[in-house]
């Protein structure tokens, strides 16, 4: 296909109708159009943006580009979450067992990191024998045993998106607001869930640094959501600081285990809880505070965790119930760093948290690089904890230790000890749904909301 009229038209500022948006799909899928084309489609694109018809029209074209999941035989309601991804983000590890063991069906299509730490995938994949690569079969059926599922983007599901997101990483035109909601809904809408929780992350650590530059893409995601049909949510949360105590694949993967169970730290909780709390409204309904409720006795009883349990057995996972370490190879290389005075161990920044976690192995760089499952940081004390001079403050695994070595020698001035705690705020920043946006400032805020 020649693109040129198309490349013309939109750098002149018009609109590209429908048809005309999906045969540029259609060509991208079938590889049938010039890759320098479609790169300079996609930068003016950038540059001139679409109107809300257009970035329809793409999203739909590119979740009708591969197979598309129908659940109505299902027998109860279907909820997903996308999360625009952070530093300790291992929510979704968490949140699909939740609410499944609650009623609903999460069909968990999941990505994998790159900027920061690893993705749900490479999460999942530090479980030995763990297999995200599911064929039709085996997904419908672990669905309506289990009700939740993850698994990977393949060929089948929104092909266009994995061959345009590839040239959007290397032409600089990953920021376009279009393409971005384009990118994340279409695998949504094919995975297809009848509602929708977007977890839109702020900060330092986040894709959008500020609430305004968040709000512009939560909107956008929540009106073209709409425009599909499908129920659409988005809760607003901080990412100035990790998410929980641990970042690092397999750490967070034990910090995920350990909140299943009922414990794990203040802060991931009560985004869980805020999250799940949304999930089960839009798909089953029922008072805000009596579902967290619910969910607090199924993190409390153990019931979500064993579905997770389930959940990795049935997808070929190795982990041992019995044992504190799950069955889980150890890192072969760990530092230990301890306060050299007394104070209060400060709110790391996440940025700077999650470079130091790329370089150590946990994360990428690149779309092919490899990821250590073993590479990490655990915070051994909660932002704001007095400590005493000796005392443990973080550990730092991996399989290299010229690495682990570097990246101990660089976390260390990070959580310096200092005079006085930093103050304390709630991970939740606001709530976005068909009343607008609300700032919040902790759950209890947005369990009064209904």
């Amino acid at each position: 296909m020649n693109l040129l009229p198309l490349i013309l038209a939109k750098r002149e500022g018009a609109a590209l109708d429908a048809e005309s948006l999906r045969a540029f799909v259609a060509a991208v899928s079938a590889d049938a159009a010039p890759t320098y084309q479609v790169s300079a489609l996609l930068m003016a694109i950038l540059c001139r943006g679409m109107n809300a018809a257009e970035t329809v029209a793409l999203t739909r074209a590119m979740a009708e580009s591969g197979q598309c999941h129908e659940w109505s035989a299902l027998g109860r309601p279907t909820v997903d979450k996308h999360s625009t991804g952070g530093v300790g983000d291992k929510v979704s590890l968490i949140l699909a067992p939740l609410v499944a063991a609650l009623g609903a069906a999460v069909p968990m299509l999941s990505g994998r990191g790159l900027g920061f730490t690893g993705g749900t995938l490479d999460k999942l994949e530090s479980i030995p024998g763990f297999d995200t690569q599911l064929d039709e079969n085996r997904f419908q059926r672990q669905m309506a045993e289990l009700g939740c599922a993850f698994i990977g983007q393949s060929e089948r599901i929104a092909p266009a998106d994995r061959r345009l997101y590839a040239l959007r990483d290397v032409t600089g035109t990953v920021e376009s607001l279009p393409l971005i909601v384009s990118s994340i809904l279409s695998k949504k809408i094919a995975a297809g869930p009848a509602a929708l929780v977007i977890d839109l992350k702020v900060g330092e650590g986040a894709f959008m640094r500020t609430l305004a530059a968040g709000q512009a893409l939560g909107t956008a995601l929540r009106e073209t959501a709409t425009s599909f049909g499908l129920r659409c949510t988005v809760l607003y949360s901080r990412m100035d600081v990790p998410l929980g105590r641990s970042v690092g694949n397999r750490s967070e993967l034990r910090e995920a285990l350990a909140l299943l169970g009922g414990s794990g730290p203040a802060d991931l909780r009560e985004l869980v809880l805020a999250l799940a709390v949304l999930m089960l409204e839009l798909a089953r309904g029922g008072a805000r505070s009596t579902l967290c409720a619910d969910c607090e006795a199924a993190l409390a009883g153990g019931i979500a965790r064993d579905r997770f349990l389930a959940v990795v057995a049935a997808q070929g996972g190795r982990l041992d119930g019995q044992r504190a370490d799950w069955g889980l190879p150890a890192a072969p290389a760990v530092a230990i760093l301890r306060a050299e005075a007394a104070g209060y161990l400060p709110a790391p920044d996440a940025a700077a948290i999650g470079r130091l976690c790329v370089g150590l192995g946990a994360g990428r760089a690149r779309v092919d690089d490899a990821v250590d499952p073993a590479a990490g940081v655990e915070f051994l004390k909660g932002w704001g904890e007095a400590v005493a001079p000796g005392e443990p403050l973080a550990r730092v695994e991996g399989s290299d230790p010229q690495r682990v070595a570097a990246a101990g020698a660089a976390l260390a001035p990070l959580i310096t000890p200092q005079a006085s705690p930093p103050a304390a705020a709630s991970v939740l920043l606001g709530l976005e749904d068909d009343e607008g946006f609300r700032p919040l400032r902790g759950l209890a805020e947005l369990l009064r909301g209904r």
